[in-house]
């Protein structure tokens, strides 16, 4: 078999698995939804990595000493819910922007086997739809307890919770100065000034 080390090889109307994604051989990072290629987009832009950092820090600061843990791209999280475990069966590997594990035992070498607790996603121009309708789909029919959705532009960040049907309901949206709670880990509320404020520089 002819190894495959340029993502031009790659049939973008192909059904690849996780097993076909580790055999891979170039540097971009790529995701798969339901067996289908997710092309990489262009690299997170400084506003788009200040507003991680930002968020990451409360995250942190917070889960010191918890048996949850916080992670951030690129790490491989294999969805399965649809599928069974093997490498072969897998068809959706995402790399969620962030994204909170409180089950210790679904992390591996390799990332993070079944669904995080509490992800989120930094929109980016290009990928509007693929976070607001193609990943809310995945991420509520996999069991992803809580989604954040962080729009720059607007500096508002919505965020979604699974209802007991299984299915997201909006829990809050926020464009102003307060406090954002997070279901999934109470007790934590971030600070909106500290992930949107740019201080007096306005840099």
């Amino acid at each position: 078999m002819t190894p495959i080390t340029s993502l031009s090889q790659l049939d973008p109307n192909g059904t690849y698995s996780y097993a076909d994604y580790l055999s891979w051989q170039f540097n971009e990072f790529v995701e798969l939804i339901k067996g289908k290629l997710m092309r990489p987009m262009a690299g997170p832009s400084v506003r788009h990595q200040e507003l991680s950092q930002r968020l990451e820090l409360s995250i942190l600061s917070f889960l010191r000493g918890s048996r949850c843990r916080m992670f951030h791209a690129p790490l491989d999280v294999r969805l399965t819910r649809s599928t069974g475990n093997g490498d072969a069966q897998i068809r959706t590997v995402v790399q969620p922007d962030i994204f909170v594990v409180c089950d210790p035992g679904k992390l591996d070498e390799r990332g993070c086997l079944g669904a995080p607790d509490w992800i989120i996603e930094i929109l980016s121009p290009g990928n509007t739809s693929r976070d607001t309708k193609t990943k809310f789909d995945l991420y509520e029919e996999n069991g992803v307890r809580e989604y954040w959705i962080v729009i720059p532009g607007l500096q508002t960040i919505q965020t979604y919770q699974l209802d007991e049907a299984g299915e997201y309901q909006p829990s809050g949206e926020y464009a102003e100065p307060g406090l954002m709670p997070v279901a999934t880990l109470p007790g934590l509320t971030i600070d909106w000034r500290e992930v949107f404020d740019e201080g007096p520089s306005g840099g």
